[in-house]
């Protein structure tokens, strides 16, 4: 028998909801980072809220969005339920994750929501909180991808615990503590520490407010597997600010804006310091994910570490090196031949110890002065054998003439 093929895999999340009566609910949700949250993740159900109950909530239009991605990742079920699911929930009620649960941004339990069903057999969804008001009821099921995802519709927005909508409208912008973040995340201590000793956490501070910032945060097992080519570390403070500067875009973008973004060439904090053209990054969709292209390197978004308008902040697979300063293995050499001085008259020299030539000290492979002593002593020994030879003759003459007389001139009378 043939091995039967696995299912495949569902849909992206706003392809669930392509009805008339749920777009204001899609348009919102793909407003947000909320479908790449849900990237790679099965086993889900969706709460989606039709239009004609969305409308009686006029601040889900109006407050920030970091609120409203929270309020939406609290529709989001971390479990797969059917009508028949439903209709078997017990009568003291089932606690059901959220994906806002998943954020941490939650005290207890109270990012999860607690499903009861009443005696007609209706379903209502509402925070575990004790007395809370926040509560909708299931109307319909709209969809379904078996095992994987079903959607359906409530009679009204959610909202988790504590939360006021119509309060984040007024509410002053609060600075976001990047270090922290990044000591948070617990996978970013390489760049938390280079960026507090780097002096520009303050220009990063400064830029939240306006257009905001977007950050990319190399993980330390990034930092771990830079080459040994790549000296960041020992580069002077100056330069590791610009590095550091370079992996900041000035403006908020959510991962669903960077995945749609229009022109790819993206000019950094950097490039303001240094003029347009200079210091930016190439970011563009690759196989499903975010790619982000230096002209050095190319890294990709792994995930989304901290979103929270004016400030987006995601881990990327690589340090993003600069070109401008990290040329690369094939510029730098390029770079170093042309700053090193050439040789004095060492064009078609011939190898050295030909026959004639004195080799320039730069291409000595001994250090200067040694040369001349190695020559010298060569000459001495030559000397030492000549004499040693013709002592050697004379010992051997005097030997064969023992018995014989000699009158030498000094030696008559």
């Amino acid at each position: 028998m043939a091995a039967s093929s696995p299912p495949p895999p569902p849909p992206p999340l706003h392809q669930h909801l392509p009805y008339p009566d749920l777009s204001d609910f899609n348009r919102l949700l793909r407003s947000t980072t909320v479908p790449g949250d849900l990237a790679g993740r099965s086993s889900l159900t969706i709460l989606a809220v039709p239009n004609a109950y969305l409308l009686r909530s006029s601040a889900a239009r109006t407050a920030a969005a970091a609120d409203i991605a929270d309020v939406l990742r609290y529709h989001v079920l971390l479990e797969y339920l059917s009508w028949p699911d439903l209709r078997r929930i017990p009568t003291g009620g089932k606690l059901v994750t959220t994906l806002y649960q998943t954020t941490g941004r939650a005290a207890g339990n109270l990012g999860a929501v607690n499903l009861t069903r009443d005696e007609g057999g209706g379903v209502t969804a509402r925070s575990p909180a004790p007395f809370s008001a926040s509560n909708a009821t299931i109307l319909d099921l709209v969809g379904t991808h078996p095992y994987n995802v079903s959607v359906f519709a409530v009679n009204a927005l959610l909202l988790p615990y504590g939360f006021d909508l119509a309060a984040s409208e007024t509410r002053p912008p609060v600075g976001v503590d990047i270090t922290r973040v990044l000591f948070d995340g617990r996978d970013f201590n390489v760049a938390a520490s280079m960026l507090e000793a780097s002096g520009v956490k303050p220009e990063f501070e400064a830029d939240e407010r306006g257009a905001g910032i977007t950050v990319f945060v190399p993980t330390d097992e990034a930092f771990a597997d830079l080459p040994v080519t790549e000296r960041l570390q020992s580069l002077p403070a100056d330069r590791k600010a610009v590095v550091l500067r370079f992996h900041v875009l000035h403006s908020y973008y959510p991962l669903g804006s960077l995945e749609s973004i229009v022109n790819p060439v993206q000019p950094t904090l950097a490039t303001e310091d240094t003029g347009a053209g200079r210091f930016t990054l190439n970011i563009t969709r690759v196989n499903g994910s975010v790619a982000i292209d230096t002209g050095v390197v190319q890294a990709s978004i792994t995930r989304t570490v901290f979103d929270q308008n004016p400030v987006a902040v995601f881990a990327v697979s690589k340090v993003l090196l600069p070109r401008e300063i990290f040329p690369g293995e094939t510029g730098g050499a390029i770079q170093a031949a042309a700053a090193a001085p050439p040789p004095a008259e060492s064009a078609g020299l011939p190898p050295q110890g030909a026959e004639g030539w004195d080799t320039p000290p730069g291409r000595l492979s001994s250090p200067p002065g040694l040369r001349e002593e190695v020559t010298s002593g060569a000459a001495i020994r030559d000397r030492v054998a000549l004499s040693c030879i013709a002592s050697l003759f004379l010992m051997q003459l005097l030997s064969d003439t023992s018995n014989k007389c000699f009158f030498l001139p000094w030696g008559m009378s």
